[in-house]
């Protein structure tokens, strides 16, 4: 596994700053125009156990969400390409933990550590500090222990 790597001539702290911020703005304008939470793994989960009049509103945000890389091609560009240093195997194992683990955390980074956070939410914040931790915790045992 190779170290991570930030490529620091094109990190700006502007882009993550204004990325920062649309991402805020669009967790409470979610909130203050609909009254819900914009929890990723909430909004999915709601998807794929639908409801009668639940279902427009969770297939509008998740296609923006697979929109959004299209508007930003057709408007700024080629997106930047993510250097991706795991093996497909390696990716499916992560990604079926992070749904197991939205699933026992009751909601996902989104939910929990930008829509949670913001309410001041003691249980956002709990979980925030066990996905932290147990990012933390990953990455110690993989590149130090095993790797």
């Amino acid at each position: 596994m190779q170290p991570f790597h930030i490529d620091w001539p094109a990190f700006t702290p502007i882009s993550a700053l204004l990325g920062g911020l649309l991402i805020g703005l669009a967790a409470a304008s979610f909130v203050l125009l609909n009254g819900r939470i914009a929890g990723i793994s909430g909004v999915l989960g709601g998807l794929l156990r639908p409801r009668a009049g639940d279902i427009g509103w969770r297939a509008a945000f998740v296609a923006g969400l697979l929109l959004a890389p299209l508007l930003y091609w057709l408007l700024l560009g080629p997106l930047p390409v993510p250097h991706i240093e795991a093996g497909t195997g390696t990716l499916v194992a992560a990604g079926l933990l992070v749904g197991v683990g939205t699933r026992y955390g009751s909601g996902c980074t989104s939910g929990h550590g930008v829509c949670g956070l913001s309410r001041l939410s003691p249980r956002s914040l709990a979980a925030t500090l066990a996905f932290m931790s147990a990012g933390f915790a990953t990455v110690f045992v993989l590149r130090h222990l095993l790797g």
